[in-house]
Parts: structure tokens; sequence; C-alpha cells
């Protein structure tokens, strides 16, 4: 299929298709791979980036800002997708320390043509939470800024038509959180006769709840629900147990997870499955959002 990004196409497959993950767990589980639609612009970036690409073609912007890790997705994801669009992208980098020793995901960045820019970590944390992008649009005046994951109201409705490629016959729906911007555009769209389980990878993320109840105004707060148990020692972090699992998988669905979100969100299904959380209505579809370029932090430990 070919997609106008601004002024130019883009090739994705939106023939997604749903797999089963039969014997997985106490329920019937699905996975819909969005991971699939596209080699670099996969998952949940793909539609998060979607209109804003349009907005900065249409506002006579010239390039993307955004922000991110050295590990990030979304700077992964903003890189090709600007490149393909014809526009050019600079991220902004937490962590000074990557601009002598890149991480791959940041080489994958510079190799695609996005101008990294190193900032101390103390300086990022002041940029996300006060919200001082101002700097950077006086700098860069011809660049759209996007905020970290796509997090504004461009990503929020690229993400809400992830929901009309969710089946209105599966009654619980899971997906990871990162900054919320999916979650809160799958769970505005969605029908309310379908539950949406929030699977956050960092420890202490019940704070995104607060964020999330901003972004869905108006939707019944007992549709939806946020869970941080399944960090697996917090965001970026990984255990031998987690390893092994998404080796587990893979062998037996020939199903690549990411390390940092989708594994975490399997082995959480897996595990309220156990505790009888679907038992009245145990049919489950979760969401992949792509992000397996992350896995090169732990490849010598992958069997795929």
């Amino acid at each position: 299929m070919r997609t106008i990004f601004g002024s130019m196409a883009i090739t994705t497959d939106l023939n997604i298709r749903v797999q089963s993950l039969e014997g997985f767990c106490e329920v019937s589980v699905d996975i819909l791979r969005l991971d699939e639609i596209h080699p670099a612009i996969s998952g949940n970036k793909w539609f998060k980036l979607k209109y804003n690409i349009e907005a900065a073609t249409a506002s006579g912007k010239n390039s993307l800002l955004t922000f991110g890790g050295p590990w990030s997705n979304h700077l992964a994801a903003t890189a090709a997708a600007a490149m393909e669009s014809g526009l050019s992208s600079i991220g902004i980098v937490r962590g000074e320390e990557f601009s002598q020793k890149p991480t791959p995901t940041l080489e994958r960045c510079a190799a695609t043509g996005m101008q990294l820019i190193f900032v101390s970590r103390s300086a990022y944390r002041s940029i996300q939470e006060e919200n001082t992008t101002h700097h950077f649009k006086e700098q860069f005046p011809d660049a759209w800024v996007v905020p970290e994951g796509g997090a504004n109201e461009w990503g929020r409705c690229g993400a809400g038509e992830i929901a009309q490629l969710v089946p209105a016959n599966y009654p619980h729906v899971c997906l990871s959180v990162g900054t919320g911007t999916t979650f809160c555009g799958i769970r505005n769209a969605l029908s309310p006769t379908q539950f949406v389980h929030g699977f956050v990878p960092m420890k202490g993320g019940a704070y995104l709840r607060t964020a999330v109840s901003s972004c869905t105004d108006g939707v019944d707060p007992s549709t939806w629900d946020l869970t941080d148990r399944f960090h697996f020692g917090g965001f970026g972090r990984t255990t031998l147990q987690l390893i092994t699992f998404m080796n587990e998988i893979y062998e037996r669905y020939r199903l690549p997870l990411d390390i940092i979100y989708t594994a975490k969100m399997l082995a959480g299904i897996k595990q309220l499955a156990a505790e009888g959380s679907f038992d009245q209505t145990p049919r489950v579809l979760c969401i992949h959002t792509g992000g397996l370029q992350g896995n090169a932090s732990v490849a010598d430990q992958l069997c795929f």
C-alpha cells in the first residue's frame, strides 16, 4: 500500500494480520501484528507520525525535530519517516555521553540523516517537565516540533486509527504504554464495551494515570486501567527470565517481541490470565507496537 506522508508516498503494509497464540495461557490470546507495517516505521510509530508529518508539510516546515533517549524507537522511526517524506530531521538526545559512544539506535538515526544534538540528563528532564521547547523552535524555525513519543494531538489522532483494526469481538484489548499517546488514542476510539489494559514498563509508572485521564476526558474510567507490575526491574531493564520468555515465544510462535515494551506486556498478560483477571470474558487481543530495533542491546542473548 502507498500512503501519503506529506509530499511523498511511503510503502506500508496495512493488510495487518491477527496472529493466534494458541495455548499461550488460560485464555484465548491473539496479537495484532502492527510491527509488520514497515521495516523502520513500524507499529504505533507509523500512526503517531502520520498527522504530524501532514501538519509539518501543510505549515511549510522542512524538518521534524523531536526528542528521545539513546535507544528510542521514536527517534529511529522519526528519522526514517522524515527521510522518506523528503524532510530533514533533528533529534534531541538524552545523555551527552552518547555523543562519543552512540548506541546502534543512534547510529541508525544518523545513517538515516538525522542531526543529533546531545543534552545532559538534567537538561533533558527540564525540557520534558517544563515543556520548554521554545529554545529549539527559535534555533530551528523551519522545524515542526514533535514531543517525545509523538505525544500531541496529531499523535493521538493517528493512534486512534489503530482502533479501526481492532475487531469488535474482543472484550479485552492490551497494549504497552510509554507516553500514553497510543493508549489514549485507542481508548478514545474504541467501543466502550471493550476494556483497554495498559502495561507500563517503568517502575512507578502509575503517574501516567493522570496524563491518560486528561486525554480521555469523557471516556468512562471503568473501561480502562494501567498496571506497572510487570516492569522487570524498570524501564530499559531486563532479566534472564524475560530473555528466556522472549526466546520461548519466538521458538513457539515465530513472534519477535521487543525487550522494552511488548515482551513485558505479553508476560503480564500471561500472569493476569493465571490470576483470573480475564475469566468473565476470556478473549484478549494484544497489540504489537513494533520497536524491534531496540533489541540490539541484547542481540547476543536472543535466538532471532
